[in-house]
């Protein structure tokens, strides 16, 4: 009985030993795991958690990767609304008789309006939530595709029309910034050790709905004469918006959204206020972000449309471009180990200046690619990583500090950089027409005044105009209108194309007449190519119908779009400089301090 009893004690023993053994080792490789030796940390739970339904790691108890999965997904449709309205943006000129200014004021509240609910909501988040702005998303969306799509009842009233997109694409927009107003304080809460490189990879989202609409847009541009050109036209594609924005709510709303960083660390609101206005790096850095944002969103949203005029596949440029973000900022991780955020912010402000140059000088389709290729790197991490570095050196300003760069970065380009690439671009278009078409202009404009009058009349009189003559009364009218003030225009400006009547006035002209064919438009080509130009031969071919004058009209405007866009670009080349020598300075301020530091705060228990 001795024997046995001292048997089971030592048995006993020798278990609590075992069982103090393991855990002590499991202390000690989780000790381990945090040195700097090992590149990412790894956790040796001695129990596993209770429930698989979420993560213990995560704030609250929330479910850390199920929630930000459902939270990338929801950055797809402002992606693919970027995508489909630049590949619209010359249907829509069309359909409504816009100048490239008014087009780009449309691009431009796509953006501006993201700005707003960045700026007005967003510094509100603390006090109503992440859930609650993502449900404002939610309707922001779903109200703004349909006010867009409404707005084609009224094609023949340029004024309602116009009006009508513009509020579509600001209540886009709100949905789009509500996302961010969302996405970006719940990433780095839901990461708060790996802020720079999670928020690469939620917004990498945006580049991934971007390559994936701008092709399915190129497949559509294919489809002009499939189903009278319903899959083609502008409404279908924007109606594409609404099945990613049904996805995630799907996702999403189920799940437990935490706090912010700021709430969980117990730091008062009037504090994250006064931190954020009172430090001169965060001046600094909302200054870049306004240059960074205008460049890359405005010119990524006039590719298509002045690409296209040349000739070049404006589309897949663009496709090509969001490939290579998409790319860069999935493994954004490894350039940010080896450069710190600063220094690949600066160099690849470098790549930005070299691909604005080589877009203003792309005759090819070899050089357009190169040009691709260069913004793309350029422009890749420049949202994102500036987003974290704000969250990782000035941690207490909070949502409020994420929330200020994004508005001011995405105000910044709607306000400034589509709208403004807009308006060089009307005014060298102009320049161009003046210099290098003036004659072949005024002959189609003198033709329309004088046979247009005869094709309205005809089309009135039609019971079906659109199958006899392949024109509506209306579209005549419009073109007929647009022609009269143009040659208004060049009377009082002493003989010379100056202003937006004239480019206006050739786009009313080419819009006049649906589907004209391939063979129109190569002898309009082959007639514009001559040298030197015949004006006698076009003012003739012109006269000989609606369609010959839409499409002439149309290939003269072509090849001064692009070339009004890519003066523009060469105009903006510089600016990408100040960012080298912002994030230069940065870059070797910290070398010289031992390197990149990120700050942390600590949560309240």
């Amino acid at each position: 009985m001795d024997l046995s009893l001292e048997a089971k004690e030592n048995s006993d023993t020798k278990r609590r030993v075992d069982r103090e053994y393991l855990n002590v080792r499991a202390v000690a490789l989780q000790c381990c795991a945090r040195t700097a030796w090992l590149s990412e940390p790894i956790a040796y739970p001695i129990e596993k958690p209770k429930s698989s339904m979420t993560d213990p790691s995560s704030p609250a108890g929330a479910n850390r990767n199920r929630l930000f999965n459902g939270i990338c997904l929801a950055v797809i449709p402002t992606g693919a609304a970027f995508a489909i309205i630049a590949n619209v943006m010359n249907q829509l000129k069309a359909d409504f008789i816009l100048t490239n200014s008014q087009v780009g004021a449309i691009a431009g509240a796509a953006l501006w309006g993201m700005a707003i609910s960045l700026l007005v909501l967003g510094p509100l988040l603390e006090g109503f939530g992440m859930r609650v702005a993502t449900i404002l998303a939610f309707l922001g969306h779903i109200s703004g595709v349909t006010l867009l799509i409404a707005a084609s009842k009224f094609t023949h009233n340029t004024e309602v029309g116009f009006w009508l997109l513009m509020s579509g694409a600001v209540l886009l927009a709100g949905g789009n910034g509500m996302i961010e107003v969302a996405g970006n304080p719940l990433t780095t809460a839901l990461f708060p050790e790996d802020k720079t490189r999670k928020l690469n990879r939620f917004h990498g989202f945006f580049p991934v709905a971007m390559l994936i609409t701008s092709l399915l847009c190129y497949v559509l541009n294919q489809s002009e004469d499939i189903a009278n050109g319903f899959f083609y036209h502008w409404t279908f594609q924007l109606s594409l918006i609404y099945v990613p924005v049904i996805v995630y709510g799907i996702m999403v709303f189920p799940q437990k959204f935490p706090k912010t960083e700021n709430a969980e660390a117990g730091l008062p609101v009037n504090e994250m206020f006064r931190y954020t206005f009172t430090k001169p790096l965060m001046y600094g850095m909302l200054v870049m972000m306004g240059i960074a944002i205008s460049i890359e969103m405005g010119v990524n949203r006039w590719i298509p449309p002045i690409f296209d005029a040349i000739g070049l596949p404006g589309v897949l440029m663009f496709s090509w471009i969001s490939f290579i973000m998409m790319t860069l900022r999935f493994f954004a991780g490894h350039f940010i180990s080896r450069l710190s955020p600063p220094g690949m912010l600066a160099i690849a402000s470098i790549f930005m200046a070299l691909g604005l140059v080589c877009f203003s000088r792309a005759e090819g389709n070899f050089m357009a690619f190169v040009a691709s290729t260069f913004f793309a790197f350029g422009v890749a991490f420049f949202f994102p990583t500036m987003v974290g570095l704000v969250s990782e050196r000035l941690p207490k300003t909070g949502s409020l500090g994420i929330v200020l760069i994004c508005g001011i970065g995405l105000g910044s380009a709607g306000l400034i950089g589509t709208q403004g690439i807009g308006i060089v671009a009307d005014n060298q278009l102009s320049a161009y027409l003046n210099e290098e078409r003036s004659e072949p202009t005024l002959a189609v404009l003198n033709v329309v005044s004088n046979t247009f009058p005869a094709y309205q009349a005809q089309a009135a009189a039609a019971k079906d105009s659109i199958k006899e003559f392949g024109y509506v009364d209306s579209d005549i009218q419009t073109a007929l209108e647009n022609t009269i003030a143009a040659e208004k225009a060049y009377q009082n400006d002493g003989g010379k194309i100056i202003g937006a009547a004239t480019p206006q006035a050739l786009r009313a002209i080419s819009g006049s007449v649906l589907h004209p064919s391939d063979e129109l438009k190569k002898e309009a080509k082959k007639l514009l190519s001559a040298e030197p130009i015949d004006v006698e031969a076009i003012r003739n071919y012109s006269a000989s119908g609606a369609a010959q004058s839409a499409v002439i009209a149309g290939q003269i405007l072509g090849p001064a779009e692009g070339f009004g866009g890519q003066r523009a670009f060469i105009r903006l080349a510089w600016i990408p400089l100040i960012l080298t020598a912002f994030f230069g300075l940065m870059y070797f301020n910290d070398r010289r301090n031992g390197g990149y530091k990120t700050v942390r705060l600590e949560r309240s228990h």
